[in-house]
């Protein structure tokens, strides 16, 4: 038995609220268990640098934790930078909406997610993807509405989680204290049609076998379904 109760293949209960902050071009606060992301983002007539006068637009993301979503207080990135843990993260949720985003089509502007951890209990990054897709989708509306562009330029949609092996098992959407003890932990971001963006898996205690890692990937599967299908009742609501 699971310490929250939940059978192998079962998510935590999820809530997405599209347009949670009033003043973000889009914007979806997702509650995963006792993991709370606020993902917003925020439309820009401009690009980088390295893109200016290339007609292409740009998106990219933010990452991090208020100083108590978690057991214990952490330091604020403000003035000293993000730690290496939200670099990596905030990368992750870049690329994996970039994989989905038609970038070429956007014009010279940048669209920025801003992804808190309000409370962490385990896979904020996974659940700032799912959360992020909805906002940038949000955003993208918007952006049809100030003319801006014609349609949604988003390929399909896209999701992400965690699955993991715990005590022999192979488990779905870890909360802290499976994470913390689990044998192998790994992030899946995954497409509707069942492409992947990215996969990261590590062996904490021992190497796992083809067999468990194919048996993870359908728990991913199954999982990142179950989210999409949230994402378009939010988007739709």
């Amino acid at each position: 038995m699971r310490s929250d109760g939940r059978l192998p293949d079962q998510l935590r209960p999820v809530t997405l609220t599209k347009g949670f902050a009033k003043f973000a071009e889009g914007s979806c606060l997702i509650e995963m268990g006792d993991t709370h992301m606020l993902v917003t983002a925020t439309v820009e007539d401009r690009v980088p640098p390295f893109l200016k006068n290339s007609g292409k637009g740009w998106l990219t993301a933010e990452y991090s934790m208020l100083p108590r979503s978690g057991r214990q207080r952490n330091q604020r990135d403000a003035g000293k930078g993000p730690n290496g843990r939200s670099m990596e993260i905030q990368r992750l949720i870049g690329r994996a909406m970039r994989a989905v985003v038609d970038l070429e089509a956007m014009g010279e502007r940048t669209i920025t997610l801003d992804c808190d951890a309000l409370r962490a209990d385990g896979g904020t990054r996974t659940a700032a993807i799912t959360a992020a897709y909805v906002a940038t989708v949000q955003a993208m509306e918007w952006m049809i509405q100030q003319r801006m562009m014609s349609r949604v330029l988003i390929s399909e949609p896209m999701a992400a989680i965690s699955v993991g092996l715990v005590r022999r098992q192979e488990l779905l959407d870890l909360n802290y204290d499976e994470d913390s003890i689990a044998a192998t932990d790994m992030n899946v971001v995954m497409t509707e049609s069942g492409k992947f963006v990215e996969i990261q898996g590590t062996a904490e205690a021992e190497p796992f076998s083809a067999e468990t890692l194919a048996k993870m990937l359908s728990l991913a599967r199954k999982g990142i379904l179950e989210l999409i299908q949230l994402q378009k009742e939010a988007l739709a609501s």
